[in-house]
């Protein structure tokens, strides 16, 4: 197959045949054909072997772009570079952190005991192929054992395995089918959350209901275990347990149904405890920092939508009795707090997207600023157990650098830096730039591009968003970006409405029947990179995953003249079906479902990706899709329809391909191979279809 058959816009692709049948879905009268409904079986066989020769025709397609084998290159050079994980004291006294040594495919855990440092835990010992993830590492308060949680190939289910802390030995206790949890350690146990096990073959497909608390005890098989707490009405409903060390009380975050979460609590020990309610409802962000001396510490938007940070007496829980520590600030959001020793704590916030970190006393008034090298993201590492302070910090062009933090000064001292062969932050600008959507709403955006760089329309870029979920998105660093930037590329990152950049009105300004704003934000994004003389449409990319990846494809049935190229990644593509899948009812809270009204399934069905892709002949842009087979959180039939009605409908001759991957999730935990072998093929897919060859 050669690569003007392939379709770099000079001719067709012969595309695989998807299964089909004559289903039609009624919504409140409305008729929606759904004709690959065969595709949403992922082990059926027809399914298999369509998977199969798509991914044998993108395959095809991308071996024979000639500089392939070199971007593979260089992605595995700008990923071989030490990376360290922040710091952290645990309950035996220990430090631990997180290294990686440059290709491994997943960090290893050490500890270090003085000036001696030795491995805790490697992941990648767990499996031959590095597709098992560690997740989470959960100390008992006495230090004596370790629990730790794993993913498999990217699944969110969850396994649970215990050690003992000092010698490093595999316990027997192994917990299966658990899902969204931690571990939470109670009188020589914890308690977890988990689904009742999944109908064998549909482990990844088929809707979650009744996420339980359970109570295991250490020495006992998984079937001994206990409901901690259960609720029966609500089947859709999310219940994650939190026991706050030293303290006599089961903690339940609800949530799963709202934007929010409710919380309710227990007395451990207390036969005779009923259970209290602090925030009945899901209507508001709820985050518990922690108890001390009676008081529940949490970060609310009950009553502040930029948040603010009350305590509630555990004895008089009822709204009445709240107090408000630190008041919402009206040109900020208060995203984190966390205890910093005995009388301190460690509170970040944004403003519009980046990071500020704050010292406060327990007293709840602010004792000075930290100050940070430049727009950026951070990430805190404290506890009230002690005075350590760690936080980290990154921005686009800023690799992570670890600080320890002295809070009686405020004087930050760096403690761990990255250094990346051939790279230097100072070639790089990153700035923000504020630009109107549609309605005259100014939404922000991040610019990062090398030095010298000129307004001349003809600069390639690549734009990123999300937009959704009450989700910032803040500056980060990422190797795989370097390669575009390197190249003269400008990476472009809006905050869309839908996120948290500005709290909850802006995340709401993008939900529900409000969605359009978001893919208007974005469609504004890409008209001011062309108007204010950055690029041209036939050098534009947009890429997204998740709720990016809906964004991406809505984005393109609205706009498609507007760019080049289009990567949807893990997207959320049949907005009419969402709900029926594993916990795709969990999104309802931002996009409303088909089910809820004539309007909302009407809003729905105008926007949806799959059901408003063109079939007149409008060229649409180059677009790989991409996917994988162990992704039940966006599961891959969403990719698949829309892979396939795309490859049937008359949008032009530039290619329409996916990429399915094997052994790979959503995205979390993906071992560090794969994903330089997904970004060597992405941007493959981008500079061949932009006719750009990038550099050796």
């Amino acid at each position: 197959m050669s690569i003007a058959s392939c379709g770099s816009g000079t001719g067709n692709i012969k595309y695989p045949k998807a299964p089909q049948d004559s289903t039609v879905d009624v919504y409140f009268g409305t008729e929606v054909r759904d004709p690959y409904r065969p595709l949403e079986n992922d082990t059926a066989e027809a399914t298999l072997q369509w998977v199969k020769a798509e991914n044998d025709l993108t395959e095809a397609y991308l071996s024979e772009i000639p500089f392939r084998d070199n971007i593979r290159k260089r992605l595995t050079a700008l990923n071989n570079y030490k990376k360290i994980g922040m710091p952290s004291r645990e309950n035996d006294g220990n430090i631990y952190f997180s290294e990686n040594d440059g290709l491994k495919n997943q960090s290893v855990i050490y500890r270090q005991i003085g000036d001696s440092t030795e491995v805790f835990l490697d992941p990648n010992t767990l499996s031959d192929d590095g597709t098992v993830a560690l997740t989470g590492i959960f100390m008992s308060p006495d230090g004596k054992y370790t629990a730790y949680t794993i993913s498999r190939s990217g699944s969110d289910w969850t396994e649970i395995y215990v050690m003992d802390t000092a010698t490093r030995e595999l316990l027997s206790d192994h917990i299966e089918w658990a899902k969204f949890t931690g571990v939470s350690w109670h009188d020589g146990g914890f308690f977890y959350s988990a689904y009742p096990r999944p109908e064998a073959g549909k482990e990844f497909s088929n809707a979650n209901e009744y996420h339980s608390i359970y109570y295991h005890k250490l020495g006992t098989p998984q079937s001994d275990d206990t409901v901690a707490y259960e609720n029966r009405e609500q089947p859709l409903y999310f219940h994650s347990a939190y026991v706050p060390e030293n303290q006599p009380y089961l903690l339940v975050s609800v949530g799963g149904q709202g934007i929010g979460d409710g919380l309710i609590f227990k007395k451990l020990g207390d036969k005779n405890a009923t259970w209290q309610t602090v925030q009945p409802s899901q209507d508001y962000l709820f985050n518990v920092v922690g108890v001390r001396d009676g008081l529940i510490y949490a970060l609310t938007t009950d009553g502040a939508e930029n948040r603010q940070l009350i305590t509630v007496p555990v004895d008089k829980p009822s709204r009445e009795n709240w107090n408000v520590l630190v008041p919402e600030d009206k040109n900020s959001v208060l995203v984190d707090a966390e205890f910093s020793g005995k009388d301190k704590m460690m509170l970040t916030y944004d403003v519009a997207g980046t990071n500020h970190l704050y010292i406060y006393g327990r007293d709840g008034k602010r004792i000075n600023e930290v100050e940070l090298p430049t727009l950026g993201s951070v990430s805190v590492s404290a506890n009230g157990k002690n005075d350590d302070v760690y936080y980290s910090f990154s921005s686009f062009n800023f690799p992570p650098s670890i600080y320890s933090l002295d809070t009686a000064n405020g004087n930050s001292t760096l403690f761990k830096s990255t250094d990346i062969e051939g790279f230097n932050p100072e070639d790089y600008v990153v700035e923000q730039v504020m630009y109107p959507s549609t309605d005259g709403t100014m939404i922000p955006m991040y610019l990062t591009y090398k030095k010298g760089i000129e307004r001349n329309g003809k600069n390639p870029v690549y734009l990123y968003g999300y937009g959704g979920f009450n989700i910032t998105l803040h500056p980060s660093f990422s190797p795989n970006r370097l390669i575009w930037l390197e190249n003269g590329g400008i990476y472009a990152q809006a905050g869309l409405r839908g996120g948290a950049e500005y709290g909850e009105k802006w995340h709401e300004m993008g939900t529900k029947q409000n969605k359009l704003n978001v893919f208007n934000d974005f469609i504004s994004a890409a008209e001011y990179m062309i108007k204010e003389g950055w690029t041209n449409p036939e050098l534009l990319t947009i890429e997204g995953g998740s709720n990016g990846g809906l964004l991406v494809g809505a984005t393109v049935n609205l706009r498609p003249d507007l760019f080049k190229v289009a990567i949807p990644r893990v997207g959320v593509m049949d907005m009419m079906r969402y709900h029926l899948f594993t916990i795709g009812w969990n999104w309802a809270s931002d996009y409303g479902t088909s089910a809820d009204s004539p309007e909302m399934a009407q809003y729905l069905l105008r926007y949806s990706p799959v059901h408003n892709i063109s079939n007149d002949g409008t060229p649409y842009p180059a677009i790989m899709v991409t996917t994988a087979d162990h992704d039940d959180r966006v599961v891959p039939a969403h990719s698949f329809k829309y892979a396939a009605t795309l490859q049937a409908s008359d949008t032009g001759d530039a290619p329409k391909l996916i990429r399915i991957d094997s052994k790979a999730g959503h995205g979390s935990g993906k071992p560090v191979a794969k994903v330089i072998d997904e970004y060597t093929d992405i941007y493959s897919f981008i500079y061949h279809n932009l006719g750009i060859s990038p550099k050796e």
